[in-house]
Protein backbone atom coordinates (compact mmCIF):
# COMPACT_ATOMS: atom_id res chain seq x y z
CA UNK A 1 0.00 0.00 0.00
CA UNK A 2 2.95 2.33 0.65
CA UNK A 3 3.79 2.21 -3.07
CA UNK A 4 0.40 3.54 -4.11
CA UNK A 5 1.45 7.12 -3.39
CA UNK A 6 2.98 8.37 -6.67
CA UNK A 7 5.49 10.56 -4.86
CA UNK A 8 6.80 7.52 -3.00
CA UNK A 9 7.09 5.61 -6.26
CA UNK A 10 9.04 8.52 -7.74
CA UNK A 11 11.31 8.66 -4.69
CA UNK A 12 11.99 4.93 -4.98
CA UNK A 13 12.86 5.31 -8.66
CA UNK A 14 15.59 7.81 -7.64
CA UNK A 15 17.15 5.43 -5.13
CA UNK A 16 18.80 2.92 -7.47
CA UNK A 17 22.00 4.47 -6.10
CA UNK A 18 22.42 5.75 -2.51
CA UNK A 19 21.07 9.27 -2.06
CA UNK A 20 19.97 11.60 0.72
CA UNK A 21 16.51 13.14 1.12
CA UNK A 22 17.97 16.48 0.00
CA UNK A 23 19.43 14.97 -3.21
CA UNK A 24 16.18 13.22 -4.08
CA UNK A 25 14.23 16.40 -3.33
CA UNK A 26 16.42 18.41 -5.73
CA UNK A 27 16.10 15.74 -8.42
CA UNK A 28 12.29 15.72 -8.31
CA UNK A 29 11.85 19.42 -7.48
CA UNK A 30 10.24 18.74 -4.12
CA UNK A 31 10.88 20.08 -0.63
CA UNK A 32 13.32 17.97 1.43
CA UNK A 33 10.97 17.72 4.42
CA UNK A 34 8.27 16.08 2.30
CA UNK A 35 10.76 13.64 0.76
CA UNK A 36 12.18 12.84 4.21
CA UNK A 37 8.66 12.11 5.52
CA UNK A 38 8.02 9.66 2.67
CA UNK A 39 11.48 8.09 3.01
CA UNK A 40 10.73 7.30 6.65
CA UNK A 41 7.42 5.70 5.63
CA UNK A 42 9.19 3.65 2.93
CA UNK A 43 11.88 2.61 5.40
CA UNK A 44 9.25 1.58 7.97
CA UNK A 45 7.70 -0.91 5.52
CA UNK A 46 11.09 -2.16 4.29
CA UNK A 47 11.16 -0.65 0.79
CA UNK A 48 14.31 1.43 1.43
CA UNK A 49 17.18 1.00 3.84
CA UNK A 50 19.81 3.27 5.32
CA UNK A 51 23.17 2.57 3.74
CA UNK A 52 25.33 5.26 5.28
CA UNK A 53 25.64 8.88 6.19
CA UNK A 54 27.86 11.84 5.43
CA UNK A 55 28.68 15.20 6.93
CA UNK A 56 27.41 18.18 4.91
CA UNK A 57 28.42 21.44 6.58
CA UNK A 58 27.05 21.10 10.10
CA UNK A 59 24.42 18.47 9.19
CA UNK A 60 24.58 14.69 8.93
CA UNK A 61 22.75 13.41 5.85
CA UNK A 62 21.41 9.86 5.88
CA UNK A 63 21.85 7.95 2.62
CA UNK A 64 19.03 5.64 1.50
CA UNK A 65 18.87 2.88 -1.11
CA UNK A 66 15.83 1.14 -2.61
CA UNK A 67 15.76 -2.56 -1.72
CA UNK A 68 14.58 -3.61 -5.20
CA UNK A 69 14.56 -2.43 -8.80
CA UNK A 70 10.94 -3.47 -9.48
CA UNK A 71 7.88 -4.15 -7.36
CA UNK A 72 5.05 -6.57 -8.07
CA UNK A 73 1.70 -6.70 -6.30
CA UNK A 74 0.88 -10.29 -5.43
CA UNK A 75 -2.09 -11.99 -7.07
CA UNK A 76 -2.54 -13.55 -3.61
CA UNK A 77 -4.02 -10.27 -2.42
CA UNK A 78 -7.24 -11.41 -4.14
CA UNK A 79 -8.39 -7.89 -4.83
CA UNK A 80 -11.47 -7.56 -6.99
CA UNK A 81 -10.87 -6.19 -10.50
CA UNK A 82 -12.67 -2.96 -9.67
CA UNK A 83 -10.46 -2.50 -6.57
CA UNK A 84 -7.30 -2.85 -8.67
CA UNK A 85 -8.69 -0.34 -11.21
CA UNK A 86 -9.64 2.06 -8.40
CA UNK A 87 -6.11 1.83 -6.98
CA UNK A 88 -4.66 2.61 -10.43
CA UNK A 89 -7.08 5.52 -10.89
CA UNK A 90 -6.38 6.94 -7.43
CA UNK A 91 -2.63 6.65 -8.00
CA UNK A 92 -2.86 8.43 -11.36
CA UNK A 93 -5.08 11.18 -9.93
CA UNK A 94 -2.81 11.63 -6.93
CA UNK A 95 0.12 11.99 -9.31
CA UNK A 96 -1.87 14.62 -11.23
CA UNK A 97 -2.39 16.62 -8.02
CA UNK A 98 1.30 16.32 -7.08
CA UNK A 99 2.29 17.43 -10.59
CA UNK A 100 -0.11 20.39 -10.47
CA UNK A 101 1.41 21.47 -7.16
CA UNK A 102 4.90 21.25 -8.66
CA UNK A 103 3.84 23.32 -11.69
CA UNK A 104 2.36 25.97 -9.39
CA UNK A 105 5.50 26.09 -7.22
CA UNK A 106 7.78 26.30 -10.28
CA UNK A 107 5.60 29.01 -11.90
CA UNK A 108 5.68 31.14 -8.76
CA UNK A 109 9.49 30.94 -8.63
CA UNK A 110 9.69 31.87 -12.31
CA UNK A 111 7.31 34.80 -11.76
CA UNK A 112 9.66 36.09 -9.06
CA UNK A 113 12.56 35.91 -11.53
CA UNK A 114 10.41 37.66 -14.13
CA UNK A 115 9.67 40.46 -11.64
CA UNK A 116 13.42 41.10 -11.64
CA UNK A 117 13.33 41.84 -15.39
CA UNK A 118 14.63 38.38 -16.34
CA UNK A 119 13.22 36.97 -19.59
CA UNK A 120 11.40 33.70 -18.78
CA UNK A 121 10.24 31.88 -21.94
CA UNK A 122 7.38 29.46 -21.34
CA UNK A 123 4.42 27.90 -23.13
CA UNK A 124 1.17 26.25 -22.16
CA UNK A 125 -1.05 23.89 -24.13
CA UNK A 126 -4.65 23.57 -23.00
CA UNK A 127 -7.05 21.64 -25.22
CA UNK A 128 -9.79 19.03 -25.03
CA UNK A 129 -10.50 15.92 -27.07
CA UNK A 130 -13.64 13.76 -27.11
CA UNK A 131 -12.85 10.05 -27.02
CA UNK A 132 -15.66 7.57 -27.67
CA UNK A 133 -14.38 4.50 -25.80
CA UNK A 134 -11.77 3.12 -23.42
CA UNK A 135 -10.01 1.56 -26.41
CA UNK A 136 -9.86 4.90 -28.21
CA UNK A 137 -8.61 6.60 -25.02
CA UNK A 138 -5.87 4.00 -24.64
CA UNK A 139 -4.82 4.36 -28.29
CA UNK A 140 -4.81 8.16 -27.96
CA UNK A 141 -2.61 8.09 -24.84
CA UNK A 142 -0.21 5.58 -26.44
CA UNK A 143 0.20 7.70 -29.57
CA UNK A 144 0.40 10.89 -27.48
CA UNK A 145 3.30 9.50 -25.45
CA UNK A 146 5.05 8.24 -28.59
CA UNK A 147 4.79 11.61 -30.35
CA UNK A 148 5.99 13.56 -27.31
CA UNK A 149 8.96 11.20 -26.91
CA UNK A 150 9.86 11.66 -30.59
CA UNK A 151 9.61 15.44 -30.25
CA UNK A 152 11.82 15.46 -27.14
CA UNK A 153 14.43 13.26 -28.86
CA UNK A 154 14.42 15.56 -31.91
CA UNK A 155 15.18 18.69 -29.88
CA UNK A 156 17.17 17.22 -26.96
CA UNK A 157 20.58 18.88 -26.70
CA UNK A 158 23.30 17.58 -24.41
CA UNK A 159 25.73 20.49 -24.74
CA UNK A 160 27.05 22.09 -21.58
CA UNK A 161 25.31 25.38 -21.00
CA UNK A 162 22.14 24.35 -22.87
CA UNK A 163 19.12 25.51 -20.91
CA UNK A 164 16.87 22.75 -19.56
CA UNK A 165 13.10 23.13 -19.87
CA UNK A 166 10.58 21.16 -17.85
CA UNK A 167 7.92 19.44 -19.99
CA UNK A 168 4.79 18.23 -18.20
CA UNK A 169 1.79 17.01 -20.16
CA UNK A 170 -1.35 15.44 -18.72
CA UNK A 171 -4.41 13.65 -20.04
CA UNK A 172 -7.43 13.34 -17.74
CA UNK A 173 -11.23 13.46 -17.97
CA UNK A 174 -12.64 16.96 -18.06
CA UNK A 175 -15.04 17.21 -15.12
CA UNK A 176 -18.30 19.03 -14.56
CA UNK A 177 -19.52 19.19 -18.17
CA UNK A 178 -22.33 17.51 -19.99
CA UNK A 179 -21.30 15.42 -22.99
Amino acid sequence: MALLNPLRAEILSRLAEPASAAEVARAINEIPQRVNYHLKALEKVGLVRRVGSRQVRNLVEVLYLAIARTYVLSEGLNWAGNTVQQIKDQGALSHLVTTAERIKRDALLLMERSDQEEDIPSATLDTSVRLASAEQRSAFVEEYVQLVNELVKKYQHSATGAETYQVILAVYPKGGEEA
